[in-house]
């Protein structure tokens, strides 16, 4: 397992009953965690003591419930290649806060790759497209790496946050394009165009909808997406990145789909799951799987 334990603001301090605790800089919250399916004694004092805490409806949905939380703050992450990441994090429904903390370790990774080529070539430009970028935690770490960026979120919501944690990041005037649009159809129309990248990230959701009511699936459409954008590649590629947060998708099955697309190229397929350390008690909390694609 590839587990984030990097973070110096953000921690998970236990988990039960189908929740986590967590601190987030100087707050603490209590969120719905799909995966902690055990019952465990909830002894740590933040059970008790928390800023905020999502109630899940049993009908689907849920809200929050509040003490003392201000309605945005910030967390810093530290890349492992010497560079700080701010995050402006702001509570909104379903119970997230702009930050999927356990992607801090494929940040590590993926911007190493690009500052080792910049560092072995520095009038290299290397070109990263990041689709379903949500609020932007890989394009800033890839920005801060060196790499010129394309964001692309059909939320433009969601795209403003990013650029507000690019700007809170020092990255404002950082090259990237920031992109309202369906990811699959920009795809299509940059295969027509010609473009090309030198690396791509994926953090498809599960379920969604397009702005035509098309329904999405992960698992029936993350394989196609794949090859699509196999025909963005440059001819000396460096990295390619998919995540998954559906239990179906599971390692081997990324690195079937990664290996039997990129086969062309040569390079090393790797998947595993994703996850982050469990103050209380030593563990493990998994939060999905990645699979990577490297040159390297």
């Amino acid at each position: 397992m590839w587990i984030a334990n990097g973070w110096k603001e953000y921690q998970v301090i236990d988990c039960s009953c189908g929740e986590k605790l967590e601190t987030w800089g100087k707050y603490t919250l209590v969120r719905p965690d799909p995966q902690v399916i055990w019952n465990t004694p909830k002894n740590e004092k933040g059970w008790k003591r928390m800023n905020g805490h999502y109630h899940r409806s049993k009908s689907g949905g849920g809200e929050w419930e509040f003490f003392d939380l201000p309605q945005e703050w910030t967390i810093h992450y530290p890349l492992a290649i010497g560079k700080d990441l701010t995050f402006r994090l702001k509570p909104f429904s379903f119970k997230h806060t702009g930050v999927f903390p356990e992607q801090a370790v494929n940040w590590d990774w993926f911007s190493k790759l690009i500052s080792d080529a910049k560092r072995d070539n520095p009038d290299r430009e290397i070109s990263v497209l990041n689709l379903f970028a949500y609020t932007g935690g890989a394009t800033i770490a890839s920005a801060a790496a060196g790499a010129n960026v394309t964001h692309v979120d059909a939320a433009k919501g969601m795209v403003a946050w990013a650029r507000e944690n690019a700007a809170a990041s020092g990255l404002a005037e950082a090259p990237i394009r920031w992109l309202v649009d369906d990811c699959v159809k920009f795809v299509e129309r940059e295969i027509r165009r010609g473009n090309r990248y030198d690396a791509i990230i994926m953090d498809p959701p599960s379920y969604g909808r397009g702005p035509k009511g098309e329904i999405w699936k992960i698992e029936e459409n993350v394989y196609p997406l794949i090859q699509l954008c196999s025909q963005l590649l440059s001819d000396s590629p460096l990295f390619f990145l998919v995540n998954s947060y559906t239990t179906g998708l599971q390692p081997a099955v990324l690195t079937y789909m990664m290996s039997t697309v990129l086969a062309r190229f040569k390079g090393t397929v790797t998947a595993s799951e994703i996850g982050l350390p469990v103050q209380s008690n030593g563990l493990v909390l998994p939060c999905g799987a990645s699979g990577r694609w490297s040159a390297k």
